[in-house]
């Protein structure tokens, strides 16, 4: 079967945080010390509605003094601006698609971490981002939003994540081939160069 499309996950797989300094878990540590219950589904909620920091604050009932809130929103840009691309992630986008391939991201975060992967990987041809689209992975509907955003069958679509739930078992699915980066050695592909020359030579 043809391979015409590769879908990466983001963080762990295309990009590394230098330095995090983890804003929206402050925010929701302010709300216990104000008397809030955290939930079980604090952090997904976080992820897939377009909220900012202020808005995450109003959302859940917190009040967040604003010196706090500009410190956070300080810190969140610094957080932004160390986010880096791996250079196996550059070098494989940049391959796949001079072959042709479609190339998209898939992943699960809030909404301001989508400008970093924008600005590291400008050229993708689809972004599915769980805050766009309104459900995390691994839920369905954002692995076909990804599929459907390049016009890609999920039959001819490969996916690579460092999470076997959110990059394997998810995308499968409904099709799509999934694979595992573990970057430390233990399973799966330990870089991305070996999964882009796999589709390379399936053309």
């Amino acid at each position: 079967m043809p391979v015409t499309t590769a879908i990466f996950d983001a963080f762990g797989t295309l990009v590394k945080i230098g330095e995090g300094t983890h804003p929206y878990r402050k925010i929701l540590k302010l709300g216990i010390e104000q008397g809030r219950r955290p939930k079980a589904n604090d952090a997904e909620v976080l992820m897939s509605s377009p909220m900012d920091l202020r808005e995450a604050a109003d959302y859940f009932g917190i009040r967040v003094e604003s010196v706090f809130l500009s410190q956070l929103e300080a810190d969140l840009q610094d957080e932004l601006a160390s986010i880096e691309a791996y250079p196996d992630g550059l070098a494989t986008v940049a391959a796949l698609q001079a072959a042709g391939i479609k190339v998209a991201v898939c992943s699960n975060l809030a909404k301001p971490y989508a400008s970093a992967i924008e600005r590291l990987y400008p050229t993708l041809d689809g972004y599915s981002f769980s805050f766009a689209v309104g459900v995390i992975k691994p839920s369905s509907k954002i692995y076909s939003h990804a599929t459907h955003s390049v016009q890609a069958p999920p039959h001819e679509t490969w996916m690579i994540g460092d999470s076997k739930l959110c990059d394997c078992d998810g995308p499968a699915r409904i099709g799509i081939r999934g694979f595992f980066l573990d970057r430390k050695g233990s399973g799966g592909y330990t870089t991305l160069y070996t999964f882009a020359n796999e589709i390379l030579r399936a053309l």
